[in-house]
């Protein structure tokens, strides 16, 4: 039976967004980001997906272990790195990359012998969260360069904080910065997340780390992944519960927050917050029921969500539901509810179950 709530994932969308990163990035190797569970659309299905990526990047350690446990032998950096012995250790059994960005981390590189690992050092150009700024960065670089559980060369990295502002400068002060810290110093350069890869051709170096773009979305909030040449990967559906008729004056929902001005079809979609969608989306938020778009109405509730069908309506119990894919972006969505796409596709929850899109 299948399910009231699932998401189907179109993998063909995916090997397609990866070529498009290729395109972009001609001369650069990928590094696929598929941390946070792969942006909700699983870390292991979407890692098997993108065998074709030279690398896959992680946020923590017991990400990565996942992903060797599965048979992925890719490289893999760990974004986070470590914060103990302990983590360390796993990083060099399971032979993970770690990104390096701050100094409790040199300690512990000193305290510790065993098998060499490859190494990201970080710098910090102006997102001011993880990295070394660049008035210490070299003294770093020099310490690390005689650590023996590291291999040689070291590896430099950045990351943006602005890269999905075209308007603004600080990417290109960002790069700037980057190249007169790490000039003359051996080592492969990291620095273009999605938006940079569409954006900022400079930023463009010897390893680019796609995210979201490699799920089909926009990094930008004024564009959707389908405006950039991207196809999205997730569609979320469900299926109507239920067909009533209400009056002019018959309040919906939770609170009663939307009033009935004229007679009309409700519909209820088994669909809720329980399941990923946006609690607070508005009122008037778009759904697709047999492929025409109706407007939410009332608030949405924990398994249940409610339309407004229309006198005229055809649409029965058990017709299909669209809440976000193809036809109905997922960044239109992330808009009525504001916020943004990643927190969406991020956010489908466990009894939601992916299935893979049949031809």
């Amino acid at each position: 039976m299948t399910p009231a709530a699932y998401a189907e994932l179109n993998l063909g969308a995916l090997q397609h967004n990866l070529d498009k990163v290729r395109g972009c990035a001609p001369d650069a190797k990928v590094m696929a980001v598929i941390k946070a569970n792969g942006y909700g659309h699983g870390l292991i299905r979407m890692a098997e997906a993108l065998k074709q990526a030279d690398a896959f990047a992680v946020a923590r350690v017991d990400e990565g272990i996942r992903l060797r446990n599965a048979g992925l032998g890719h490289r893999i950096a760990v974004l986070e790195g470590f914060t103990c012995a302990e983590e360390l250790e796993k990083l060099q059994y399971y032979q993970l990359d770690a990104v390096v960005h701050c100094l409790s981390q040199l300690d512990i590189f000193d305290a510790i012998a065993g098998q060499p690992i490859a190494a990201w050092l970080k710098l910090d150009t102006g997102m001011n969260r993880l990295g070394f700024k660049a008035e210490a960065f070299n003294a770093v670089y020099q310490r690390l360069s005689q650590c023996a559980v590291i291999k040689q060369p070291i590896n430099l990295m950045t990351h943006f904080a602005n890269a999905d502002d075209i308007s603004d400068d600080k990417t290109l002060k960002q790069i700037s910065l980057f190249q007169q810290t790490v000039a003359g110093l051996p080592g492969e350069r990291s620095l273009a997340n999605s938006a940079a890869i569409l954006a900022w051709e400079s930023s463009l170096s010897d390893w680019v780390r796609p995210g979201i773009m490699l799920y089909g979305i926009s990094p930008f909030p004024d564009a959707t992944g389908q405006q950039l040449g991207l196809k999205p990967v997730m569609s979320l559906h469900s299926r109507l519960i239920a067909v009533k008729p209400i009056e002019a004056g018959d309040t919906v929902g939770y609170g009663g927050s939307w009033t009935c001005k004229k007679s009309t079809m409700l519909g209820v979609v088994a669909i809720g917050y329980g399941d990923g969608y946006p609690r607070y989306a508005k009122i008037g938020t778009p759904v697709l029921i047999n492929g025409q778009r109706v407007p939410l109405i009332g608030r949405v509730s924990m398994d249940m969500m409610t339309v407004d069908l229309g006198l005229d309506t055809e649409a029965k119990p058990g017709d299909p539901v669209t809440l976000w894919g193809d036809d109905l972006p997922v960044e239109e969505i992330a808009l009525c509810a504001d916020t943004i796409p990643y927190t969406l596709v991020c956010g489908v929850t466990q009894r939601v179950r992916l299935v893979e899109k049949t031809a």
